[in-house]
């Protein structure tokens, strides 16, 4: 415990998914938490949104294990908005050590038939909205003398995946992202890296969309088993995905000091996947 204390930390989509379990897991070592969410829907997107009451059970779980948070509904595309958040949520905690950029969104379609919408909304929150959190975000900083900066990419950010070929330019534009502001904010001691997970077990996997796609064969919605079935052999080692807190982990081990001479690294969390030899 401690390995936080002290600090405070941005996290963006905190109210569900991976972006919560960052928040929970940083508040039990001791960090502050500034959690921003949309909690609403994005256009060519059909996966339910988060909502103003996952934000809200988001903080009450940061509470509940004694850290101070901060919440706010902004859109990572909107750089005003976002900024005046983090700004509002840094004087409310005193200062920024630590950004985690995990906002994100997931959408289907064969690279050859996408609409022009659906391509530049996904690069806009994907990679777009990354490089607003991480603009608003190092002047803080640099401010403190210091920080971590941990930006969630994906194993699409490392290998190329069949029907998401815009998810897949984002998520590699991250990493991109991450090297160039790596070199950059070295001067100024902050650190800069990216995760990169499997599939994880939150409603961005969980949902009919997504699971139809892994089960073309069934005139259904596959079950939450089929879709285990047709999702475990994509990863090493035997699992079908990964639970958010192994993500918020990784994390938590970048955001810290026993990390303080890693950055520009690419961290996967992947159970394997894409280092996994074809059967």
């Amino acid at each position: 415990m401690g390995r936080l204390s002290g600090k405070v930390a941005v996290i963006t989509g905190a109210a569900r998914g991976i972006g919560r379990a960052q928040a929970v897991r940083f508040a039990q070592e001791g960090a502050g938490v500034i959690g921003i969410d949309l909690c609403g829907g994005v256009d060519t997107v059909v996966i339910p949104p988060s909502t103003p009451d996952d934000l809200a059970e988001t903080a009450r779980r940061v509470r509940a294990v004694g850290a101070d948070v901060v919440t706010a509904i902004a859109d990572v595309r909107d750089v005003d908005a976002l900024g005046a958040a983090v700004d509002d949520g840094v004087r409310a905690l005193g200062g920024l050590d630590i950004v985690c950029a995990t906002a994100g969104i997931t959408s289907r379609g064969m690279a050859v038939e996408m609409s022009e919408q659906t391509w530049q909304t996904m690069l806009d929150v994907n990679l777009t909205g990354v490089f607003h959190t991480c603009q608003v975000t190092a002047p803080h900083l640099i401010t403190r003398g210091g920080g971590s900066i941990v930006l969630v990419s994906s194993i699409a950010g490392l290998r190329g995946l069949v029907g998401v070929a815009h998810y897949t330019a984002a998520k590699h534009g991250v990493v991109g992202l991450m090297r160039s502001l790596a070199n950059e904010l070295a001067r100024h001691r902050i650190r800069v890296n990216t995760v990169h997970p499997t599939n994880v077990d939150t409603p961005l996997i969980q949902n009919d969309a997504v699971r139809s796609a892994f089960r073309p064969d069934l005139d259904r919605p596959p079950t939450r088993e089929e879709f285990a079935a047709a999702a475990r052999p994509m990863n090493m080692l035997e699992t079908a995905w990964v639970d958010p807190f192994d993500v918020a982990n990784a994390s938590l081990f970048l955001a810290s000091d026993e990390a303080r001479y890693i950055t520009a690294a690419a961290l996967p969390v992947d159970a394997g996947s894409t280092q996994r030899q074809p059967l």
